[in-house]
């Protein structure tokens, strides 16, 4: 079997630690005494009760130290296994952790682009940290005005100054006032015209107390997205919600499951009409992973065909359910031999990969030969697709720009 040229990488998921100054400089001064602060604290005790919820003891007596995030009620500890790249693999703890034992690369952009391209990484798309997967630290705040000034000193970092000097090597992701698809769909906009092609947005919106996407609340949101050319990013555990049996299950059942939540949510958009009604929008499933893509497309569209008299699954989806999927969604994953197998019901076309820097999953710093082990054998121009130009096309990338890093 020939070991295929892994061709320079585009890396569709990330993720950034939002370094100490972000709020306190970019947040309007009148905003900026109740913004988001880092303190040092001692930690007792730390416990991971589901979704991105922790419950935490705190002690000035406790050994342990952690920079934490203080906004409102909220206390967020910077914990080992999300900041984990660096450390060896029995390492990677959920241990409470300060920015001075974390790699530079977890929050500076410089020593980032360096640690890309020690991994054969091009360019990368960073989610947040503190802020979560698709901005619900915000969305559950009780002060609306501080939390959409927050939402916008976000992205105004993101895009001006994470990504700013990076000459495309860093690719901004913005996120937006959840609890407001008009405000969503202006900062949609407000960021486009900077050159945005990327936002955040949850995989199942019900779980954070929103709208469903049937409802026809987003619609603003989405007609901005499809408008501008924003491709919309479901990371998995973007509902606050990961899936588990029961509440005493192992913590391994939850991580194994993790693609549960992006099959479920391609599910409801499959069937929503929300693809006909914006036939230029388009998704993708960070972190998703791939392999269980094509029953699902296989199921959808049996369901459609088969129970149409009962469920009415075509008055909204005139077309087999899987249509929609060739034409607007993208998969992305980083270790999936099975979906690789099937990548010709996947979809040469719908498929990126992703290194998942510095979470506890990161191939970093072997994805090269990750890569290489798991595309033996596809012809080179699937290989160069997956790598890299599926990517640039969801993104709406310059390759030819970012080649000569402008």
């Amino acid at each position: 079997m020939t070991t295929p040229v892994i061709p320079k990488i585009i890396s569709v998921d990330d993720h950034v630690v939002e370094p100490p100054h972000v709020w306190r400089t970019w947040l309007p001064a009148r905003f900026r005494d109740r913004g988001p602060r880092i303190e040092r604290r001692g930690v007792a005790g730390m416990r991971h009760v589901g979704g991105g919820h922790y419950e935490q003891v705190f002690d000035d007596d406790a050994p342990d130290r952690a920079d934490c995030w203080v906004y409102e009620d909220l206390v967020y500890v910077h914990k080992r296994h999300v900041a984990a790249v660096g450390y060896p693999r029995d390492e990677m703890t959920m241990t409470p952790m300060t920015y001075d034992e974390m790699r530079p690369g977890c929050y500076d952009a410089a020593a980032r682009i360096a640690d890309n391209e020690l991994n054969h990484v091009e360019a990368s798309l960073c989610f947040p940290t503190f802020p979560r997967f698709c901005g619900q630290t915000f969305t559950e705040a009780s002060d609306r005005d501080l939390a959409l000034a927050c939402v916008r000193a976000y992205n105004d970092w993101m895009v001006e100054e994470w990504c700013g000097d990076s000459g495309g090597r860093l690719i901004p992701l913005i996120i937006v006032p959840l609890w407001d698809a008009e405000l969503a769909a202006a900062e949609v906009r407000r960021n486009a015209d900077r050159g945005v092609h990327a936002v955040c947005f949850s995989e199942i919106p019900v779980h954070l107390g929103l709208p469903s996407i049937h409802s026809g609340f987003w619609d603003p949101f989405f007609a901005a997205c499809q408008e501008a050319q924003v491709t919309v990013n479901m990371h998995i555990g973007s509902s606050s919600r990961m899936p588990a049996t029961s509440p005493d299950a192992p913590t391994g059942v939850a991580a194994t499951l993790s693609f549960n939540n992006a099959m479920a949510s391609m599910s409801d958009w499959l069937f929503s009409g929300k693809l006909v009604q914006f036939p230029e929008l388009t998704l993708a499933y960070s972190e998703g992973q791939i392999g269980w893509i094509p029953y699902i497309l296989e199921r959808a569209d049996t369901v459609w065909q088969e129970h149409r008299a009962w469920a009415h699954t075509q008055d909204l989806v005139p077309e087999p359910p899987s249509t929609y999927y060739y034409r607007q969604i993208y998969g992305c994953f980083f270790r999936d031999r099975h979906g690789i197998q099937a990548i010709d019901v996947v979809g040469p076309d719908n498929v990126t990969f992703e290194t998942d820097y510095p979470h506890t999953d990161s191939t970093w710093p072997d994805t090269r030969k990750v890569a290489e082990e798991l595309m033996a054998g596809l012809p080179q121009d699937v290989v160069d697709k997956v790598m890299r130009t599926n990517a640039a096309r969801m993104l709406h990338l310059d390759l030819a720009d970012l080649a000569a890093g402008r």
